[in-house]
């Protein structure tokens, strides 16, 4: 049993999932391979699991340095949940490149799988997937768009509060 509920972030509307072993899924609305919900899916913004994603949301938000202490249970390949695995171990406010990344998750010749696995990641900020960037440094591919990924990084760099670039 999936449930799920609404998170107004200060980048815009997300989506919070929780099915019964973790944490499943935070997505921003509209980002590249958003889920569709089903019937079998129960709205609960008072779900456990939920209100404390929700409650870490609001201080990652917030500047907090914080870690998001929830169980989590992506869906994906082995390959892709080692990817996801080495993502989480990026601290925040630090960077790594796709090569650096596919060495950590014990892929190392394939940076580009290591890339296509995390332009899948279901559970965005919790799973930074925004701390990776190109070989030279460069931002590159976000699910959630370019402007979202410059905001988490501009908040976990020091910044008040998120900001907004556009394109």
């Amino acid at each position: 049993m999936r449930c799920f509920a609404a998170y107004e972030s200060p980048l815009g509307d997300m989506l919070v999932i929780a099915g019964k072993d973790g944490l499943e899924g935070v997505h921003f609305h509209g980002q590249k391979h958003f889920p569709r919900t089903d019937e079998s899916w129960r709205e609960d913004p008072d779900a456990p699991l939920i209100r404390r994603t929700i409650e870490l949301l609001d201080r990652y938000f917030g500047g907090e340095r914080i870690r998001f202490d929830v169980p989590l249970a992506p869906r994906g390949t082995e390959c892709q949940l080692a990817v996801w695995k080495a993502i989480s171990g990026v601290p925040y406010g630090e960077t790594i490149s796709y090569g650096e990344l596919a060495r950590r998750a014990g892929i190392p010749n394939a940076p580009r799988a290591a890339g296509a696995a995390t332009g899948r990641n279901p559970i965005g900020i919790v799973v930074p997937c925004h701390r990776i960037v190109g070989a030279n440094g460069s931002l590159t591919g976000y699910a959630g768009g370019l402007d979202k990924k410059r905001a988490l990084l501009a908040l976990e760099a020091g910044f008040a509060q998120p900001i907004l670039v556009s394109q």
